[in-house]
């Protein structure tokens, strides 16, 4: 006894009195530590070593970012045990870290970074390593089998990465493994059978590789297993029955394969499950009546397969149940002979064909969320309980034969966002409780036998998007509150029986794009107010009994691709402000009392493509422009006296031809000698003009210098580029227009040495240009970005006549109108898509991270991005574009193009990247599907659709690896568009192809072991 205490205490003083004796051990071990740690920053980028400008020295204990020592010896000596640098922007590979120098790591965490090459094989010697954290980087290459020599190894973390080959069948050796993600890589081959050794696997994520082979049995004996990933590989096979022995499961996610078979009737063990994941695979059978026995089950998707027969009466009613996906399937609706039951019950079953109740307990516990059972052949009352169901987000019951009253089986929905009540057979008024639902941004209710009034009260819906109540029997007036709902942006109350005027407070929905009041009893004239709705891109008033003359304040809506004021009792002349609607695809103006000629000015519709102003009393020339020269007759009939180059149409002109050739001999005989004189009267005051200017060059030095300045931004001669464009675009003829947008017209300038785009901008109407010093010395910055894929700007010139842009000349024109044309659309093929919205992706990369001054493009759109003859795409129009300050807000005025706009932007209206990345993700599904998303913008449609059914029909379906390349594309533009803005990816990320964590939240955190 005696002899132990005098080593404990000869071992504090050794500790506490001789500390030059410790530091003396300790020395030798950091320095080496240091050394290694201090060469693999030299490595990095300039930027990862100014982040790491904490390593200095000799000494890693002290102060290092990112770096923890510890004492894990019986000696005293402190070693490094951890380095954590996640998110710390590291650029670099990991070729110079000496894993020989640190033998005493236990956690190494480098995690969103931006490092990339291959994964050293001697980390391998890292034998007490116990945290292994790697993804969120570029990491290429085949996982080194050394790994497997990490036998403390707890936690092995790789996804995200672009790693590639097979697993190495060394993982095996990693027997006290409890937590693997190598998800989101292109790992290929059959899951290896080492794998079968992890008997203590708790999570396991293989998803988004290419595996293939099936799913292995041995599965079956992690008997601890409570995650298990597999979905969006190429499995094939059938669900193994030994799965069941991994009894504790609670996310089981198989789904994107090419599974068949039956689901094994061992699933009734699973009485832990809480996700269930089937959808997308080719698994036929019944869906099993156990199913109703999870009682932890939350969410259950078995879409897109081939499961037939009918739904477990019971699943509908199990309370626990948060969301269930069955669409896409053979799903009949009628029940089996043997069963006595009265009525069908089902929950969430889209797009079969199903008939029957639905379970009016439904929301009996109150924590239903998103209820769907859209696109069916339900009869039957609307579920009671769901009047009280406050914790609803998310209601579609559309599209089916329901009945019930509206004001009597709603009730009000603190959390509602999205409900669609279309085409059923419910009816009763509309409850002034919906405008208590604070949260609603869409409520459409068109296709039913509402009645009664529009109450007022809905009004208080201020944060409606969508507002559809058409096809009804609604009656009474618009409401004066409307007014208050200045974030709608499509509002539809045709076909009802609305009568009295248009309100004057419509003209106070600033946001709205679509208003259609057609097919009611609204008389009066039209409100001016309507034209203060500068984004109106749809305006149907028709089919009503409005009265006067169209009001000028309707050309203001120089947004307007559809008017229809067609089926009123309008008189008057057209006014000639609406030649200015230069974007309007279809005009109706039919059937009304509308007098005089069709104005010149029509001639500047150049996108006009239908028309129609027949049953009306217009007469003289049509408009030489393709739409009315190729009308149909039916669009011009009778009218009372039209003429022009068109097929049918009696002209008068032409029939006194012969008449008028007599009359102009004559004339001529007495005009020619009138001309000869006023010509030599001419030649006279030229030459005083010339004598004066000879005599006077200053006043010519002062045009010459206000001309020059009108391109004081470029590097060469201004005045000599300004004439030559406006001498190439004969000032600004129309047969030069390629193309109209939203804040300009684009004209095509044939010079002599090269051909130019150049955009007229149209006169300001929120004054985004009133600095017009800050906006030049923005355009400054411009000029100078170089990038394959940013088109090159080459100058600005303002001018009290004209304000344009001038760009380089792109001969495939615009992706909106390569993906609306057929021809263009079929040969703009999958390979190419996918190296499109790569392209688009650096060049905002690029403007994001790699300019001096960060630039934010604010109007990224199909619109806006340009193609060359090579299918190139080139990201254009930067009239919007600000530079991002970094000590600055950056608020900015509203400017975008509605359907691409964050929205964010629509409440704090502050401009940065993130807004870009958001336009980046509708961009991406768009150029996916040939067409805008639209309601598509969803994460319950990324769910639950099938990308096979969402891609552009026109083409066939991509084959390997095109296909897995678009489902990541796909992923990608989800993550883009998640509506909060610091959840989105920074372009930089989506330019190198980082794919997203999709289960992250749902995993343990063990980085405290």
């Amino acid at each position: 006894m005696f002899l132990a205490i005098a080593l404990v205490l000869f071992s504090c003083f050794n500790l506490f009195c001789v500390p030059s004796l410790a530091t003396a051990r300790q020395v030798p071990l950091l320095t080496n530590e240091a050394s290694a740690l201090l060469k693999w920053k030299a490595s990095l980028d300039k930027q990862s070593q100014s982040t790491l400008s904490t390593w200095a020295g000799s000494n890693p204990c002290n102060g290092w970012m990112g770096v923890s020592c510890s004492n894990r010896t019986a000696t005293p000596e402190m070693v490094v045990t951890n380095i954590t640098l996640d998110q710390s922007s590291l650029r670099g590979t990991l070729a110079d870290l000496d894993a020989l120098s640190l033998p005493n790591l236990e956690y190494l965490s480098l995690g969103y970074n931006s490092l990339f090459g291959s994964i050293p094989s001697n980390l391998g010697n890292l034998s007490q390593l116990r945290y292994l954290y790697m993804g969120h980087n570029n990491l290429t290459g085949e996982i080194p089998t050394e790994l497997g020599m990490l036998r403390s190894l707890l936690i092995l973390h790789l996804q995200s990465n672009e790693l590639t080959g097979n697993i190495p069948n060394s993982i095996g050796n990693l027997t006290n493994l409890y937590d693997v993600w190598l998800n989101s890589n292109t790992l290929t081959g059959p899951i290896p059978s080492g794998i079968e050794n992890l008997l203590n696997i708790e999570q396991l994520d293989l998803s988004s590789n290419f595996f293939t082979g099936v799913i292995p049995s041995f599965i079956g004996n992690f008997s601890s297993l409570y995650y298990l990933y597999l979905s969006g590989n190429q499995l094939s096979g059938s669900i193994p029955l030994e799965i069941v022995g991994a009894w504790d499961i609670m996310v089981l996610q198989i789904g994107k394969n090419q599974i068949s078979g039956t689901i094994p009737v061992s699933f009734r063990n699973f009485s832990q499950l809480e996700n269930l994941y089937l959808s997308e695979n080719y698994l036929s059978g019944y869906i099993p009546d156990y199913f109703a026995n999870y009682t932890h089950l939350t969410k259950l998707h078995l879409a897109d397969n081939q499961f037939s027969g009918f739904i477990p009466p019971e699943l509908g009613k199990k309370t626990t149940l948060v969301q269930l996906s069955l669409f896409m399937n053979q799903l009949r609706g009628s029940l089996p002979q043997d069963m006595n039951l009265t009525k069908m019950e089902v929950f969430l079953v889209n797009d079969n064909m199903l008939i029957g109740s639905l379970p009016q307990q439904i929301c009996a516990s109150g924590l239903l969320k998103s209820f769907g059972a859209s696109n069916n052949s339900f009869s039957g009352p609307v579920p009671k309980s769901l009047k009280n169901c406050s914790s609803l987000s998310r209601v579609r019951l559309e599209r089916n034969q329901l009945t019930g009253n509206i004001s009597e089986d709603f009730g009000i929905y603190p959390n509602l966002d999205y409900i669609d009540l279309s085409y059923n057979k419910i009816y009763g008024e509309v409850s002034s409780s919906w405008g208590l639902c604070s949260n609603l941004t869409s409520l459409k209710m068109s296709n039913n036998n509402l009645s009664g009034k529009i109450p007022s009260e809905l009004g208080g819906a201020t944060r409606l998007n969508v507002l559809d109540l058409s096809s009804n029997h609604l009656v009474g007036d618009i409401p004066k509150s409307f007014g208050r709902l200045s974030s709608v942006g499509k509002l539809n109350l045709d076909n009802n029986k609305l009568s009295g005027t248009i309100p004057s407070e419509l003209g106070k929905m600033y946001n709205l794009e679509i208003l259609n009041l057609a097919k009611n009893s609204l008389a009066g004239p039209i409100n001016e107010n309507l034209g203060e709705c500068f984004k109106l891109r749809s305006l149907n008033l028709s089919n009503n009994k409005f009265e006067g003359v169209i009001p000028v304040q309707i050309s203001m809506l120089d947004k307007l691709e559809s008017l229809d004021l067609g089926a009123n009792n309008l008189i008057g002349k057209l006014p000639p402000q609406l030649g200015g609607l230069k974007i309007v695809q279809l005009l109706n103006l039919s059937h009304n009392n509308l007098t005089g000629s069709i104005p010149s000015s029509f001639t500047g519709m150049v996108s006009l493509t239908t028309v129609d102003v027949s049953y009306n009393q217009l007469e003289g020339p049509l408009p030489k422009i393709q739409a009315f020269e190729e009308a149909p007759m039916e669009a011009l009939r009778n009218n009372k006296r039209l003429c022009g180059n068109h097929t049918g149409l009696d002209c008068p002109i032409q029939g006194r031809k012969q008449a008028n050739e007599h009359v102009a001999q004559k004339v001529i005989l007495v005009i020619f000698p009138i001309l000869g004189c006023m010509l030599l009267l001419a030649f006279v005051i030229v030459g005083i003009f010339f004598y004066i200017r000879k005599r006077n060059p200053n006043d010519t030095n002062m045009t010459q210098e206000i001309e020059a300045n009108l391109f004081t931004i470029w590097s060469y001669d201004g005045k000599m580029v300004y004439e030559s464009i406006i001498e190439a675009l004969e000032n600004f003829d129309p047969k030069h227009i390629i193309g109209v947008g939203g804040y300009g017209t684009v004209y095509k300038a044939e010079m002599s040495t090269e051909v130019l785009a150049v955009k007229k901008l149209h006169a300001p109407q929120d004054g985004e240009m009133q600095d017009l010093k800050s906006f030049e010395n923005e355009i400054r910055v411009l000029t100078k970005i170089r990038h394959q894929n940013i088109v090159k700007l080459y100058g600005f010139c303002s001018h009290p006549r004209h304000s344009f842009l001038v760009y380089e000349f792109l001969a495939g024109g615009s992706l909106k109108n390569v993906l609306n044309d057929m021809e263009q659309a079929v040969a703009f093929d999958w390979s190419k898509r996918v190296r499109v919205v790569k392209g688009i992706a650096n060049a905002l990369s690029y403007m994001h991270h790699d300019c001096s001054q960060p630039i934010i493009h604010r109007d990224l759109s199909s619109n806006n991005v340009l193609l060359d003859s090579d299918w190139v795409a080139h990201v254009s129009d930067f009239g919007t574009a600000r530079l991002l300050k970094p000590d600055s807000s950056n608020w900015t005025s509203f400017a975008g193009t509605l359907g691409y706009i964050a929205p964010e932007l629509a409440c704090t209206m502050e401009v940065n990247e993130k807004c870009d990345v958001y336009s980046f993700g509708v961009l991406t599904l768009e150029v996916l599907m040939g067409k805008h998303p639209g309601d598509f913008i969803s994460s319950s449609w990324y769910m639950n659709a099938s990308l096979t059914k969402v891609l552009d029909q026109r083409l066939e379906p991509p084959v390997k690896p095109i296909v897995e390349q678009a489902k990541l594309l796909v992923e990608i533009a989800f993550a883009c568009l998640n509506e909060s803005p610091r959840s989105r990816p920074s372009m930089r990320d989506v330019a190198h192809g980082l794919p997203v964590e999709k289960h992250a939240a749902k995993r343990f955190n063990r980085m405290s072991l």
